[in-house]
């Protein structure tokens, strides 16, 4: 693999429409070496449809892709389209249910996603419900504290693990206290360190623990950590936190790079400074033009730096073993 192969594998990226014969921009990302696809909702019209996608995908990669999915339930899942509308519960109302209900709501959806070609949800939720105004996590949260969330969380986790699904734990370090949609602008988690610590790392904490292989950075301000206003998924601290003082070796993924919390950045410079900081995959929900330059300019960028083509080739390193070990490639 060249150094422009790996930057590519850095990228998860979602497909325009629902014909991949009609995807030409994912199919050139996927023959340059594309870490990944995220489908969603507009993606994914029949069954059938979808098996032929995620198959043609695999067919056209130079590397075995992520394929991934948001399928919590509640309010988020994607596979709405199909199956009768088939719709799964909340964590929330999964917790309510107790903690056989959690695992075999888990084992449903690991089941329904992996016969439709997938082998990555982007759940489950280790976000603590602290904030009754936070108007993105709510009833995707399992519980109002650590402790609960830690239970179902983890059970949910390994239910995928189990059966194949690599599950990656969101939002680090925490969006559960946020009174703000990062999806529409940065919030601030604005807590003490040790209620950060104490409550919205713990389960993030067990996760590890745990061996959960891939964690998601949320978009939001956390003054504990930095003086400078800058989202967790761009922070040093944060990230070095994760991996050193956690001790997480598996693969630290965006949150999408297209929500307004990272509006004041130039999209070009949001990735460098992810780079810099310890991001090893980042999220984009289209394959546009706009997307592959800038995977273009990231390695144009890598070339002739050094620091950075370094801090890729770790990230290439840490996509490839999780793959080996979730058997991906």
């Amino acid at each position: 693999m060249n150094l422009r192969n790996k930057v590519y594998q850095m990228f998860m990226i979602a497909p325009q429409g629902a014909v991949f014969a009609e995807e030409k921009n994912l199919i050139t990302a996927l023959e340059n070496g594309l870490g990944g696809v995220i489908f969603f909702t507009k993606n994914i019209q029949t069954a059938e449809q979808t098996k032929n996608f995620t198959h043609q995908i695999k067919e056209a990669s130079l590397i075995s892709p992520f394929l991934g999915i948001d399928e919590e339930g509640g309010r988020v899942e994607r596979t709405e389209n199909i199956f009768g509308g088939k719709k799964f519960l909340s964590a929330r109302l999964q917790a309510v249910k107790g903690i056989e209900f959690v695992i075999e709501q888990t084992e449903e959806i690991s089941k329904l996603i992996k016969s439709l070609g997938f082998n990555m949800n982007f759940a489950p939720v280790f976000d603590v419900d602290t904030n009754p105004q936070n108007p993105i996590i709510a009833e995707r949260a399992y519980g109002k504290t650590a402790q609960e969330v830690e239970k179902y969380a983890i059970s949910a986790m390994n239910t995928y693990i189990k059966n194949g699904i690599i599950p990656v734990g969101k939002h680090f370090p925490g969006h559960g206290d946020a009174n703000i949609d990062s999806h529409l602008a940065l919030p601030t988690l604005d807590l003490p360190a040790e209620t950060i610590t104490q409550t919205h790392i713990q389960p993030f904490k067990t996760a590890i623990k745990n061996n959960i292989p891939a964690i998601m950075a949320a978009h939001l301000y956390c003054p504990c950590f930095d003086s400078e206003l800058i989202p967790a998924s761009l922070s040093k601290k944060v990230l070095n936190y994760l991996r050193i003082e956690l001790g997480f070796n598996g693969i630290i993924i965006s949150d999408d790079m297209q929500m307004g919390a990272l509006k004041s950045y130039k999209p070009q410079e949001a990735i460098i400074k992810g780079i810099q900081a310890g991001i090893n995959l980042f999220l984009y929900r289209d394959s546009s033009d706009t997307t592959l330059s800038l995977i273009e300019s990231t390695y144009e960028i890598a070339k002739n730096d050094k620091e950075l083509s370094k801090k890729i080739e770790e990230s290439f390193d840490t996509i490839t073993t999780i793959k080996t070990l979730s058997g991906i490639n």
